[in-house]
């Protein structure tokens, strides 16, 4: 997502923190000039074995991508000999670690055009792709393929943390190959706007989680959470996952976040089109030129990015807000995501109101709903309560927040109508992942590959 703001020279020195504070700061703007960025994952299988494809061969990742660019203009995005993604007009297609295709959208004025922006290119994937025998399903969990089994890609960030995840946790290769998601990318204009949207968002985050909970499934069977994704980010990397509660502290700010990221260990430094292993080592050694994977060498501003990227909470800050903690979904849950957050977080009234519904949890009530609802998600009991009434409200104050935007379509109709898949699902009373789990306890008779055949883009 594109920021305006103070420029800084990517390959500078870092000589001193504040730099590493302006760089947050820069990425504030004025109201009139927030933008919306989605991003979606998706998995790709071939339709005659449900499995997924490999990164090169006559069906695979490779093709798609190289006719993607060749007969809708995009341009290639390369890794030494291997194309790894497309970009084009502010938008981007990247590839995650098992193949999993990423659209990482244009910075965007409403909910309309982004809901053009997922249909165009869902529409071009799956002109290249049909072809092939090849189509895409969106769910957080990749439902019937063991971890060994998932095809691998040839990015040089992933071989490395491939081999670092295990050191840190028991499920961070099965995030790397095997989990999808839905983000979007929202914009802040000072210091104070982003800590109140950091923490409503935050708190607010387990929520999102369950509405949008859509991962039921492992290896064929259920697995016994409606978000699995979810429960895996629990037990991936506890240095650079999770519910960070240094935000809800009153010294919260640009330098409280980048006091944390400085604390977390390295990835990788990337040079010469070349990925060096500096695995668990620290970027505060790197400012300072003693980094033991790259002796001599200080850390640049294109580092701090890189290194920032490698940070997994919740939500994410960079010179904008990540929201993260959504499954995979269908083309509707695609565009609800950023409508639900849109209108919770760029109205005031309604940012006001969605802080008063949480602002008074415990830390220890952060964490109570981060670990139950990946497994009970809507049906999670919170503060005596269903988190189906907690949800309904937070769909009410959004609902609210869209309307007084009152960003219309060529037909008259608001952003609201984005959230109607989520009232839905509170209506109904339970998640997509449970009645994912009905159709195969019954009409599926518990057969997975039902899932591709009926819910494939």
């Amino acid at each position: 997502m594109h920021v305006t703001g103070t420029p800084q020279d990517k390959n500078s020195p870092i000589t001193s923190k504040q730099q590493l504070i302006d760089y947050i700061a820069s990425g504030a703007r004025p109201r009139d000039e927030w933008r919306i960025g989605t991003e979606h994952e998706k998995f790709v299988f071939c339709k005659d074995t449900f499995r997924p494809v490999p990164y090169e061969g006559e069906r695979s990742i490779k093709a798609i991508l190289e006719a993607k660019g060749r007969e809708f203009g995009w341009d290639p995005i390369m890794e030494g000999d291997y194309i790894i993604g497309l970009k084009k007009g502010g938008q981007s297609v990247t590839l995650e670690p098992g193949g999993q295709l990423e659209l990482s959208g244009a910075p965007l004025e409403n909910i309309h055009q982004t809901c053009s922006e997922v249909a165009s290119h869902l529409k071009e994937a799956k002109a290249v792709s049909e072809e092939l025998g090849i189509s895409f399903l969106g769910v957080g969990f990749n439902p019937n393929t063991k971890r060994e089994d998932v095809p691998r890609m040839p990015k040089g960030r992933y071989k490395i943390m491939t081999e670092y995840m295990p050191k840190r946790g028991k499920l961070g290769l099965d995030m790397m190959y095997r989990t999808a998601t839905i983000q979007v990318n929202l914009d802040y204009s000072d210091e104070a706007d982003m800590v109140k949207k950091f923490r409503t968002s935050l708190a607010l985050q387990p929520i999102a989680t369950a509405l949008f909970a859509n991962s039921p499934f492992t290896e064929g069977k259920p697995n016994g959470f409606m978000s699995y994704r979810s429960h895996i980010w629990t037990d991936t990397d506890p240095d650079r996952c999770g519910m960070l509660p240094f935000v809800f502290d009153e010294s919260m700010g640009y330098e409280a976040y980048v006091d944390h990221v400085l604390n977390v260990p390295m990835y990788f430094v990337y040079r010469d089109g070349k990925y060096i292993d500096a695995s668990g080592q620290s970027f505060k050694d790197f400012i300072n030129g003693d980094l033991p994977a790259y002796p001599g060498h200080v850390a640049t501003m294109q580092d701090w990015e890189d290194h920032m990227s490698t940070l997994f909470p919740e939500v994410r800050l960079k010179k904008f807000l990540e929201l993260r903690g959504a499954d995979g979904g269908s083309w509707n849950t695609i565009c609800a995501l950023p409508a639900l957050w849109v209108g919770l977080l760029y109205d005031s009234d309604a940012l006001d109101a969605a802080w008063d519904l949480c602002k008074g949890w415990t830390i220890e009530e952060h964490d109570i709903l981060r670990r139950e609802v990946p497994r009970t998600a809507l049906q999670t009991t919170f503060k005596n309560v269903k988190l189906l009434d907690w949800a309904r409200e937070m769909l009410e104050i959004s609902a609210h927040g869209l309307k007084r935007r009152n960003r219309l379509n060529s037909t008259g109709e608001d952003e609201r109508i984005f959230l109607n898949v989520l009232f839905a699902i509170v209506e109904s009373g339970h998640s997509h992942a449970q009645t994912l789990l009905d159709k195969y306890n019954q009409e599926w008779n518990k057969d997975i590959n039902r899932l591709f055949q009926e819910h494939a883009f």
